[in-house]
């Protein structure tokens, strides 16, 4: 165990390793003003998120030295003390929105390094969450496993034992979340008639539905109800974090895990620019800014690592691997890098000429399945939306869309964006699927001869999925091909743009987990061997 006395300053020891030549020749092109140094971390971990900290996690357990570089604030864990450390949908400020003076729902708010990105792409929406904690701070705690084998399999090659990645690793995460559904009490509450709706409707239509999994709290949500704690899950308070503390977000648990092995340190606001492998050195030097709260750029620093490992979720990883190839840092990275992008079916519908519920509150609670679609499998997700009117209902829906989205480089303002094709003409099986889950569900529930209507809308994406994927760019276990050291473990791994037919933060958390078991008993033998 490092001593107490351990500093920073220790843990980020300059790379004496490499002579000034090689550091400069790899630093010149991009130097500014901004200060440069260079540290050095035997493991790097880009970004905070289930990936991220599952990697640090089990680096810090075998004893690596790893620093995790996540580009958003910490914020502090929400106590009796204070519960205002985020954002609501009611009182929106800067804290709601990354860099950006619009909030996801249009409003004006101050420059700040808030928790979540509303990232406008040609032809998609991306949400990305930005903090430590990654994703887990702004979604919406629902622990949902790909429950069909033969769709899982339709998404991911069968060289991944199913039984296993249920029985093993989805298993373990769920020990550490501690995910249950809404318990009996809370269901019966006002806060969730509407999910009570859903599920009632789901049955009278024919449709298999159940009660999600969710990592949270449910005796602070009982506080929440009792007016003893802000209302936060009870308010549908989602995107912008949770005040309560209700949620057991990756701040609650294995980051703090990590942190408690005296071998990971993580840096806040660290904004990753470029990635590179050092010539003829087995290492990989790492670019960054760090920023203030306003994103203003502080200075620029570069680490070297032997073991550098991709969390910066399925967007920021395909950005920083393309890049890193147009510029010549990874070469020999697959041609496929940056390409078989998907959404993960996600679309937003809205119900109406519902029986009155009250649109209060809370997390998504329910799912219904469609698994025997005769166009294309999905599920439908209850879904809060704190102003939505009397009669109405708003769903979240995923399946398996074609996976066509692609990230290019433009040399020009030294960026890559990422191009959705029109999603009409190259998804209609599932636009078709998802229209026909909807009339089915509609039409079985009629109510005093008033039928149900729905619409739906896909520009938005809470669950981005693939552009570094196994079996193109990596192996199984997260291993780049042609880059010994150099692995991805969160969301752009997935194949085929879907979870198959669930939210995919368990299936990143589980894979995240089984890479790990594979890769930290190669990265001790390599020890040895050194």
């Amino acid at each position: 165990m490092l001593d107490k006395s351990y500093t920073r300053r220790r843990f980020l020891q300059t790379a004496t390793l490499f002579s000034a030549g090689v550091a400069a020749s790899v630093l010149n092109p991009l130097r500014t003003r901004a200060t440069y140094s260079n540290d050095y971390s035997e493991a790097c971990v880009i970004g905070s998120g289930y990936g991220g900290a599952i990697a640090a996690l089990r680096l810090g357990l075998a004893g690596i030295q790893t620093v995790i570089l996540e580009r958003g604030r910490r914020w502090e864990v929400p106590s009796e003390k204070n519960q205002d450390v985020f954002a609501t949908y009611r009182k929106p400020d800067g804290r709601a929105s990354w860099l950006n003076s619009t909030t996801l729902f249009g409003d004006s708010v101050d420059i700040y390094t808030g928790v979540l990105e509303t990232l406008h792409q040609d032809g998609v929406t991306p949400l990305l969450g930005a903090a430590v904690g990654g994703g887990s701070i702004v979604n919406n705690a629902g622990v949902v496993q790909p429950r069909n084998r033969d769709i899982f399999y339709r998404v991911f090659p069968r060289s991944i034992d199913y039984d296993e990645l249920v029985d093993v690793y989805f298993a373990r995460v769920s020990q550490i979340l501690q995910p249950s559904p809404i318990p009996p009490d809370i269901l019966a509450t006002q806060y969730y008639d509407k999910t009570r709706l859903f599920m009632e409707q789901a049955t009278k239509g024919g449709f298999s539905n159940y009660l999600i999994n969710l990592a949270v709290d449910w005796d602070i949500v009982r506080d929440e109800i009792a007016g003893k704690k802000v209302a936060s899950t009870i308010a549908g308070e989602i995107w912008y974090g949770c005040n309560s503390g209700a949620k057991k977000s990756l701040d609650h648990n294995y980051i703090p895990q990590a942190e408690d092995t005296r071998y990971v340190e993580i840096l806040p606001l660290h904004v990753v620019t470029t990635i590179s492998k050092v010539p003829n050195e087995s290492l990989y030097q790492v670019v960054y800014n760090r920023i203030n709260t306003s994103g203003e750029v502080l200075e620029t620093k570069t680490m070297t690592c032997r073991y550098l490992f991709l969390a910066a979720g399925s967007v920021g990883t395909s950005k920083l691997l393309v890049k890193a190839k147009a510029k010549g840092g990874l070469p020999k990275l697959s041609n496929y890098v940056g390409q078989y992008w998907g959404t993960n079916g996600d679309t937003v519908g809205a119900r109406s000429n519902l029986p009155p519920v009250s649109g209060l509150g809370g997390f998504a609670g329910a799912i219904l399945e469609h698994f025997d679609n005769p166009i294309s499998p999905l599920i439908l997700m209850d879904y809060p939306e704190y102003h939505a009117p009397e009669g109405t209902q708003v769903c979240l829906g995923m399946g398996i869309p074609e996976p066509k989205g692609t990230f290019r480089y433009d040399a020009k303002t030294d960026d890559v964006t990422l191009s959705w094709p029109s999603y009409l003409e190259n998804n209609r099986a599932h636009i078709d699927a998802t229209k026909l889950t909807y009339e089915l569900l509609d039409s079985k529930n009629a109510t005093n001869g008033v039928q149900p209507t729905s619409d739906f809308v896909y520009q938005n994406v809470a669950h981005p999925c693939g552009g570094a994927s196994m079996g193109r760019v990596c192996d199984e276990y997260g291993r780049v091909f042609g880059y010994k050291g150099l692995y991805v473990v969160d969301g752009a791994i997935i194949p085929n743009g879907s979870a198959g037919c669930a939210n995919p933060f368990l299936t990143i958390a589980g894979l995240a987990e089984r890479s790990m078991d594979k890769i930290i008993p190669e990265i001790k033998s390599s020890r040895r061997g050194r």
